[in-house]
Order: C-alpha cells, then sequence, then structure tokens
C-alpha cells in the first residue's frame, strides 16, 4: 500500500490529521495529483504560520467544512475566515433542526438561538433507519448517504471546482475530526479518481495513526469535550474493514460510489471535471 507514506502529511501547529490526497495510485496506472485536494480535521486552531503556509504556498482558495451548523457557530471563526480569499462553504451531512440558508452569514452571538436538540448532532451518530445487522460506524456512513444526499454531491461539485485541472488553487475538505464525515466524502471523490478500493480504505485508516493526538485535541473544546469524555480512544479510531463494508455495500447496491453518485445526480460530466482536478497527466 502506497497511501500510508508519511510524506503526504500535512504538519500543522493547529491541526492533527491532515494530509494530501495527492500521490495515490489509480486502476490504469495513473496518480493522483498533490496539491489540488487536502483532508484535515477541524481548522479553527490554526497558526499564523499555518495560514500562511496554506494560502501562500499551497494556494488554498476554498473551505469545505461538513461540520453541522451547531459546530460552526460553537466552535466560532477560525482564522481562515479572515483571509478575503479563501472561499467557505458548508455542507452538513448529519440531520439538522430548523433552517439556516447560510451559516457563515451569522455571528457567534446566535449561537444561543439554535433549535432544541441541536447537541444531538454534534458529532456523527448512528442514523440509518435500516441495516440493523451493520456495525454503528457504517451505519452512520449510510446514514450520510440517505439523509444528506444532496450534500454529498455539493462537497463534491465544490472539490471538483470550475472543471479545470488546476481549478484555481487547492481545497480542504474537513469537519471534526476528519475521519467520518470527511472519510465518507474522501471516499468518494478517490473512487471517482480512479482510486482502487484498498487504497480509499488504507487513505481511511490511515487516521488511526494520529488517534491519541486527534481525540486529546477535539477533548480540549467544549464543542467536543464530553463526547471525547464518555467514549474510549479505541471507539474513536477508524478502522479498515468500515470503509471496506461500506465501499462492498455501495457495490452491491448502486455498481460503486460512481454508481451511487450518478443515481444523485453526479453523472459522467460532473465526474469527468472531478477526476481532471484530482489526477495527473494520463498514461499513454
Amino acid at each position: 500500500m502506497t497511501s500510508t507514506r508519511t510524506d503526504r502529511w500535512l504538519r500543522l501547529d493547529g491541526t492533527t490529521n491532515t494530509r494530501d490526497l495527492g500521490g495515490l495510485p489509480t486502476v490504469d496506472g495513473g496518480t493522483t495529483v498533490r496539491g489540488r485536494v487536502l483532508r484535515s480535521d477541524n481548522l479553527q486552531t490554526l497558526s499564523e504560520v499555518d495560514v500562511r503556509r496554506l494560502v501562500e504556498d499551497l494556494r488554498l482558495r476554498e473551505v469545505v467544512d461538513l461540520r453541522s451548523t451547531a459546530e460552526v457557530l460553537l466552535e466560532g471563526r477560525g482564522p481562515l475566515r479572515a483571509v478575503p480569499g479563501v472561499r467557505h462553504r458548508h455542507f452538513t451531512l448529519l440531520p439538522e433542526r430548523g433552517h439556516h440558508t447560510d451559516v457563515f452569514a451569522v455571528e457567534e452571538a446566535d449561537a444561543p438561538e439554535l433549535p432544541a436538540g441541536w447537541a444531538e448532532s454534534i458529532l456523527p451518530r448512528q442514523v440509518a433507519e435500516d441495516d440493523q445487522e451493520e456495525t454503528p460506524a457504517v451505519r452512520s456512513y449510510l446514514g450520510y448517504l440517505a439523509h444528506r444526499p444532496e450534500n454529498v454531491v455539493a462537497a463534491l461539485r465544490a472539490l471538483a471546482g470550475d472543471g479545470s485541472p488546476d481549478g484555481g488553487g487547492a481545497t480542504v475538505v474537513h469537519c471534526a475530526a476528519g475521519k467520518d464525515r470527511t472519510g465518507v466524502v474522501v471516499a468518494f471523490a478517490l473512487a471517482v479518481a480512479g482510486v482502487p478500493d484498498e487504497e480509499i480504505v488504507a487513505d481511511y485508516a490511515l487516521t488511526a495513526e494520529v488517534i491519541d493526538d486527534l481525540v486529546a485535541k477535539l477533548a480540549s473544546s467544549p464543542t467536543y469535550a464530553e463526547d471525547m469524555q464518555r467514549r474510549d480512544v479505541a471507539s474513536h479510531t477508524p478502522r479498515a474493514e468500515t470503509m471496506r463494508r461500506l465501499l462492498e455495500l455501495l457495490h452491491e447496491r448502486h455498481g460503486g460510489p460512481r454508481g451511487w453518485l450518478t443515481v444523485h445526480g453526479f453523472g459522467p460530466g460532473e465526474q469527468d471535471a472531478l477526476r481532471a482536478r484530482l489526477r495527473d497527466q494520463q498514461p499513454g
């Protein structure tokens, strides 16, 4: 597995789970390109040096935020929100009470106005109504696809950029830990790029290497502290069999991730644009 190479990690002061989706092999002998799409945990605690590195060196131009509205408001404005050239887009993968048209237009003072029961959607839960025989993590991931398919698709459209391979700079997709919600969206993106299933599984499981630091970081935030303290580290650790099972179910039911996307309106043309964004020069 080449996906365990440490040179894919982006070591930042304010994150523990940031890595580049470049450098992964594809089924036809190609390679995903570095510096176009990053995956990460929460960006709230980036240092000034981190911001300069992302914006100036990596040309970060867009943030795709998969957290719930409650998380965004409770965590407050991260440092990248102050950078004019960086666009923020929000696509929660969790069911939410109430209606929020533009979470980034809402000030932190509005956080107490969140609808009753918002705490239930702070972190990924078992939201799939069927598939009771599946593990809690698989059920959660199936829940994203069942209840927020439009936002899974919207997030992938954002990753595809304007359709050009360069896409106008780098994009980072993140949630709180960068493993569950981010892991599902990234799995679809890599599948569209032609990355084989076992490499997708290995990339997903790579977060286990930093899980202790990741849990400690989340536990330091009042937003996530209770959840981190209530469950042990092992329960937060991503397991290869979880992503492997999700991909198996997608193949059984839809012919794979690309088939699921086609059914939900992200057809061949858009898939080609995302593939071009993530891919290197075609072989031959």
